[in-house]
């Protein structure tokens, strides 16, 4: 995933989220029944504070919210993952997460016991979900004979392909960005967005409300390719008012103009990304073929290899060939 899209998805995501009311609705729709009956919601706050490491911004955005639990301080970590794909190692992350808030917690507060924290997971890739929501999911053995001695922690799963658009629920413009999130990948968004549209009719007229509508267009033409700024004014003019869609297509040519003078800088910054993954995959070629020979399985795995257009991954494989002593171990890493 690009720069643009994972800035496209972090900002509307942190926009959105950092709202108070939208984090509150979301909560309280959201939250396990048997969780929520012990959160004070008036006691919510937003946290500043991010965890994720600048490696890892691509594929992350966090929000980090403080509550109460019976009285007692705790926090609710929200991470939303905006891969293409399903990480099955999140638990790991989350993990270090809430390492990081734990110390933290422990050096603001001086206190000598861990807050509660509950993580959340947001995911909207095209791909579905799969992975177990436990931690001890990830390990293999006898689990349960030695679970006495495991460190185990479950986190709450929000993949919005699992709910239907009218069970997407909370404020209206916590709804709408749900449902581009739930839609912006499959073929059909650009019919979904009358709808999804529909939803802001009453907000339009509000001056923040129009505010609004920046955040919007500049995630929908970040991330879809095939849809005009002169479809999305008629969209905009049959849901809302022929004035919006006069005003949607001013910033949309606005927004153009700035995506034209940023065009060279980028592409050039593309051309050199494209040169540092072809070399990448030459020398992984390389590495592959002196290593393990000119076996067919050394074949297959360099047809995954050049599948790979992460730059990141290229990089991590690097050292996992150096490592790895069977072929078998390099596939599993690279379907993974």
């Amino acid at each position: 995933m690009n720069d643009k899209l994972q800035n496209s998805h972090d900002s509307l995501f942190k926009e959105t989220w950092s709202n108070k009311a939208n984090a509150r609705a979301f909560l309280e729709n959201y939250l396990p029944k048997n969780v929520l009956s012990v959160v004070t919601l008036d006691s919510l706050e937003i946290c500043k504070d991010t965890f994720i490491e600048n490696d890892l911004k691509n594929y992350y955005s966090d929000m980090l919210y403080k509550v109460d639990f019976e009285g007692t301080p705790g926090y609710i970590y929200f991470l939303f993952e905006h891969k293409s794909y399903p990480d099955k190692l999140v638990h790991l992350q989350l993990l270090e997460y809430m390492l990081k808030i734990w110390r933290l917690d422990l050096k603001q507060h001086k206190t000598k016991k861990l807050s509660i924290i509950i993580p959340l997971l947001l995911y909207h890739g095209p791909q579905k979900w799969t992975a177990k929501e436990s931690f001890s999911s990830m390990l293999k053995g006898p689990v349960d004979i030695m679970k006495d001695y495991i460190p185990d922690f479950r986190y709450v799963l929000y993949d919005l392909s699992r709910y239907s658009d009218n069970d997407i629920k909370g404020t209206i413009t916590a709804r709408v960005v749900m449902l581009i999130f739930k839609h912006i990948f499959k073929q059909d968004f650009a019919q979904k967005l009358p709808g999804i549209f529909t939803l802001l009719k009453d907000l339009s007229e509000k001056e923040t409300g129009l505010q609004y509508f920046e955040s919007l267009i500049k995630y929908i033409f970040s991330n879809v390719e095939d849809i005009t700024p002169e479809q999305f004014q008629t969209i905009v003019s049959n849901t809302l008012s022929e004035d919006k869609g006069g005003m949607i297509m001013t910033l949309a040519e606005k927004l153009r103009d700035e995506g034209r003078q940023k065009g060279l800088e980028q592409g050039r910054e593309k051309g050199l990304a494209q040169g540092i993954e072809q070399g990448l995959v030459e020398g992984l070629e390389f590495a592959v073929s002196i290593k393990f020979g000119d076996t067919d399985d050394c074949k297959t795995v360099i047809t995954k290899i050049k599948s790979i257009k992460d730059i990141n991954r290229l990089k991590a494989l690097k050292g996992i060939i150096k490592s790895a002593s069977t072929v078998p171990e390099l596939i599993r890493f690279i379907e993974n």
